[in-house]
């Protein structure tokens, strides 16, 4: 009975740990309101970047499904975040890249710098 009992504490732990170090991915919608937010968007400016978001989510499904990894999703990245740059005012450019600079900096262990942008 002590065996089956700690196996499934085990299991409780094991389920509790993957689902902290996993976390769910922003949806689109979700990713643009929280841009709305943070950068005052227009709703014109919000349904473009949704939009973008939607294709990429799409294309990196696609990239996930065939078994390719971050290096083959990082094109479709960049390629998503030229397009909403250009969309935004310079004042709002300069706010996003302000935050993905940090988050970067936040995935990578919060030391360094991050890498250049081109």
């Amino acid at each position: 009975m002590k065996k089956i009992m700690l196996i499934c504490m085990f299991l409780v732990g094991i389920t509790a740990v993957s689902r902290a170090q996993g976390g769910q991915r922003m949806s689109a919608a979700d990713r643009v309101k929280q841009m709305k937010t943070d950068l005052k968007l227009t709703d014109d400016q919000a349904t473009k970047i949704t939009v973008i978001y939607e294709a990429q989510a799409k294309s990196m499904d696609s990239i996930r499904n065939a078994g390719g990894d971050r290096a083959a999703m990082r094109p479709l990245t960049q390629a998503a975040n030229e397009k909403i740059k250009a969309i935004l005012t310079a004042d709002q450019a300069a706010a996003w890249q302000k935050q993905m600079d940090e988050r970067r900096a936040r995935q990578n262990g919060g030391g360094g710098t991050p890498p250049p942008n081109k």
